[in-house]
């Protein structure tokens, strides 16, 4: 039954101080993972995400690779309980959760992703610097409503603003300079949305102005070490498989600048036959975003060492 689940890991945003951490405390195996990141990052990762404080973990130089880790310490703690692989049948990740899904198939190794996700981070936050700008949710409005009320705005102030998440389940979010942005709130109000909310985002990622770190980041992704995927991973730039190495660095490559089409993912894999979906990592956003996308879909999520307990009982 276990090789039928679609590993799926979560984004920016799921981090939490103390995240995993009774995880490492009960298995010495996962303890090693966290000493291995600090020694390949060189940075104190294990404490900020133990102890914190916040304000570190929400860097985003330093939350992408904390989330990656934590993803593939529960995977890592889940193989320790039961005593052999966890299998699936393919796997995913919203936004940068896509890089512990490719780390959890075989294609990136565990060292090769945090090295990824810590320079992603960095460029991006770079990018973010050059051009104040953000994020907000957009709640029970349509995707033509939303495109309509973006391209008004960039049009009517000159900014950049755009949608970079289809979450599914009636939230898009949308992405711009901030200008831009509080222009295409305003017009999404208007047009009827339920309602259109800020996040505390320092950047409008996945759109047009993470141009600068896309262009930085593409010759770190061609120097990466990328093997065939065990099991196929849909990409967040496409909501299609990628297997093969190539196909895999222009899904990386393509997935800073393109909108997160998350909830064509869902409905892609669900079309397949794929109905059982094992969130790994802290929260559980991922899992209830597939429930409303897909309500015939069994989901759980794997974020405590009672998490891993009573899902390695259950799942011999």
């Amino acid at each position: 039954m276990s090789g039928s689940w679609v590993l799926v890991f979560p984004g920016q945003g799921a981090q939490a101080v103390g995240m995993v951490r009774d995880i490492a405390e009960a298995l010495p195996e996962v303890r090693a993972l966290f000493a291995r990141a600090d020694e390949v990052l060189g940075i104190p990762l294990a404490k900020t995400i133990f102890e914190g404080p916040e304000a570190a973990l929400v860097d985003t130089a330093v939350q992408q690779p904390a989330l990656v880790l934590a993803g593939l310490a529960v995977k890592k703690a889940l193989e320790i309980k039961r005593g052999r692989p966890l299998g699936c049948s393919a796997a995913a990740g919203l936004s940068l959760g896509e890089y512990a899904a490719l780390s959890a198939v075989g294609a990136l190794s565990f060292d090769e992703a945090l090295r990824l996700v810590r320079k992603r981070g960095e460029l991006m936050k770079l990018a973010a610097s050059q051009v104040p700008s953000g994020m907000a949710v957009v709640l029970n409005l349509s995707e033509e409503k939303v495109r309509a009320a973006c391209a008004q705005a960039a049009e009517e102030t000159g900014g950049v603003v755009a949608p970079s998440n289809f979450n599914g389940g009636g939230q898009i979010v949308i992405g711009g300079a901030n200008e831009a942005l509080a222009k295409a709130c305003e017009l999404c109000k208007a047009a009827g949305a339920r309602r259109v909310i800020r996040l505390p985002v320092a950047g409008a990622f996945h759109t047009a102005l993470m141009q600068p770190a896309g262009e930085a980041f593409a010759p770190v992704i061609d120097a990466a070490n990328i093997q065939t995927a065990s099991q196929p991973v849909y990409a967040n730039a496409t909501a299609a498989r990628v297997v093969e190495a190539a196909e895999i660095r222009d899904a990386l490559k393509r997935q800073i600048t393109s909108p997160v089409l998350w909830e064509q993912t869902v409905k892609n894999l669900v079309s397949t036959g794929r109905r059982q979906f094992l969130e790994l990592g802290p929260g559980s956003t991922v899992s209830n975003m597939v429930k409303r996308i897909a309500p015939e879909a069994e989901c759980r999520s794997v974020s405590t060492w009672a998490d891993v307990q009573a899902f390695s009982e259950e799942n011999v």
